[in-house]
């Protein structure tokens, strides 16, 4: 065997507990894929980008390449974030391939995978995922693949899309926001998902239905200030979420699709998922850091960087979705990164009711996610599974990515659990710095994250080129 480009070792490697290579299934039956990982004493052999072998720590072969890891430090796979909003091209002044590919490289994150919406266009059509190719090429600091859009009328580009090499399809059950990427209605599903379900593509869905939010809003009861909090949690009820969801395990298992729920926030509709996936339905379902750290009783008034939909909702709801994880109802957490100009936050009139709804934390998964897990005595193993595989698997890139394997792509982070910092702006990689996290301490820092073997982020250092690939489904490359 050649002598490795490098090898990686440390005292706190976490690796798979079954070596096996495993076949990316994605997730269809995730009660079949409860991966579980230790956290050993090993040295991670590395060719032309590619983990070549894992080894015993003093197994190195003479004349290697060495990168050793402190004693206090995990040795972790690159995070995989399959839910960032990028918004190039188009409303590249809210965020671009750029600045948050460095701010995915600062908090350990080595591949993502980018929204359909808020670009201009949308990537709905093919000529639209070209146009984002494009504009992605030569920009990108860690691996970039791209989901494809699903809106009323489109059903006929699905396939074409699928063909050139999108991970899956998002859709929306509420107005999105934006003009240009409408919601879909049940007529509109009916004639897409048995399109999907023969390909075998992943429909994710932003699972809020307009019937309770409309219900909400017209309510008899006396209008309240747009500046209170709680204003904004009754005009997003759970119940938007609670029948999205009911109808989407209904659709799953009518049309035999995979379907996937996103940002996930109401405990209320725990139970019918756990349901469905206990008799074989093709759903799962994420979270995002922001529903597991804060709660609704403690965002002030006015304080319109916590709006995000759907809500952040109360304590006892946060408890309840960290359980769900930990029973695997829920089956990974990302970012949700989606950020805007912050004029469009409206900080100023600290109106909840006229601000844009979306939460910046590409950059903080990983300590905001460990400080509290650990909390609730919870591993670092199990970010493992959170944070890593389980996005990998879902997107498509299960074999490549999301472990320490052989033969997966060398994409690793170093980070030191025990150091504690606060998010003070100046930290802040992606375009635009006002998020709900500053001032917060958490335990977690980044030290070092390769990409296929490559260093692309070092104590605040960035790659001075690019070093980010833009992916297609199964393995390929744009």
């Amino acid at each position: 065997m050649p002598i490795p480009d490098l090898v990686i070792r440390g005292q706190r490697v976490i690796l798979p507990a079954s070596r096996d290579q495993d076949v990316d299934a994605g997730l269809s039956q995730p009660q079949e894929r409860r991966e579980q990982f230790l956290a050993v004493a090993a040295s991670i052999h590395i060719q032309d980008g590619i983990i070549t072998q894992i080894s015993g720590y003093d197994d190195v072969p003479a004349g290697s390449a060495i990168e050793e890891v402190d004693n206090e430090s995990t040795v972790m796979p690159g995070l995989v974030d399959t839910h960032v909003h990028i918004n190039e091209p188009g409303r590249t002044d809210w965020e671009g391939f750029a600045s948050a590919t460095r701010a995915a490289a600062a908090g350990g994150v080595t591949t993502l995978v980018d929204m359909p919406l808020n670009s201009i266009p949308p990537t709905t059509t093919t000529a639209a995922l070209l146009a984002k190719i494009e504009a992605a090429r030569g920009q990108c600091s860690v691996d970039v693949a791209f989901w494809g859009g699903v809106v009323p009328g489109n059903t006929s580009a699905l396939t074409p899309l699928y063909d050139i090499g999108v991970v899956g399809f998002k859709c929306f059950l509420v107005p999105s926001g934006v003009d240009e990427f409408p919601n879909v209605t049940k007529a509109n599903l009916h004639e897409a998902m048995p399109e999907l379900a023969r390909l075998g593509a992943v429909l994710i869905v932003h699972a809020e239905l307009p019937g309770p939010i409309d219900a909400a809003c017209c309510s008899p009861s006396p209008p309240q200030e747009g500046s209170r909090y709680e204003t904004f949690l009754q005009a997003r009820p759970r119940a938007a979420e609670n029948e999205a969801v009911a109808l989407m395990i209904a659709l799953s298992r009518e049309f035999g699709t995979q379907v996937h729920i996103v940002h996930h926030s109401s405990s209320d509709a725990l139970p019918m998922l756990r349901e469905a996936k206990a008799i074989g339905v093709k759903i799962t379902a994420e979270t995002c850091p922001h529903y597991l750290y804060f709660a609704a009783e403690e965002i002030p008034d006015g304080a319109t960087e916590f709006k995000c939909c759907p809500p952040i909702r109360e304590r006892d709801n946060r408890e309840r979705l960290w359980q769900a994880l930990a029973d695997r109802t829920i089956d990974m957490v990302v970012s949700d990164h989606s950020p805007c100009p912050p004029g469009m936050k409206c900080r100023d009139e600290g109106d909840f009711m006229k601000a844009w709804g979306g939460i910046s934390s590409l950059q903080l998964r990983l300590p905001v996610m460990w400080t509290e897990a650990r909390r609730r005595g919870y591993s670092i193993s199990r970010l493992s599974e959170w944070l890593c595989s389980a996005p990998a698997r879902l997107a498509g890139l299960g074999g490549r990515k999301g472990k320490l394997a052989v033969g997966y792509d060398a994409d690793v982070v170093v980070w030191n659990p025990e150091k504690k910092f606060s998010v003070v702006p100046e930290m802040i990689q992606h375009r635009h710095r006002l998020t709900p996290y500053a001032g917060r301490q958490v335990s977690g820092m980044v030290q070092t994250t390769f990409l296929r073997g490559e260093k692309v982020y070092d104590g605040g250092v960035f790659k001075e080129l690019p070093r980010g690939r833009l992916l297609r489904r199964q393995a390929g490359v744009f």
